[in-house]
């Protein structure tokens, strides 16, 4: 098991969430869940990870990198329960959770 925190200052300002909190995911093989809240964390973004998978924090943090470019969001706090899923499907959770977070 591995635990990884990456914290982007200053990203977006505040996020217009149309929720305080969003689930998407499961935990099991292959797959991952992602819990995004509305944090008060002075405009940044701050993901915290728990991986079966242990060695790939280079691959976390280019998919998140590339989340903070797309998305931009500010004031999230994101949780991640990691059981060895994909970069691909770490991506695509990250965008539905954003995008219910985000969603009128």
């Amino acid at each position: 098991m591995e635990h990884l925190e990456y914290e982007f200052k200053e990203v977006g300002g505040e996020t217009a969430a149309a929720r305080t909190y969003v689930l998407v995911g499961v935990v099991a093989s292959g797959n991952l869940e992602v819990l995004m809240e509305v944090a008060e964390l002075e405009g940044g973004c701050r993901f915290s990870i728990d991986t079966s998978a242990s060695g790939f924090s280079q691959s976390w943090q280019a998919v998140i990198a590339d989340f903070m470019e797309r998305f931009r969001p500010g004031n999230v706090l994101v949780s991640i329960n990691d059981h060895g899923a994909s970069p691909a499907v770490v991506s695509l959770r990250l965008d539905q959770a954003y995008e219910m977070l985000v969603e009128k």
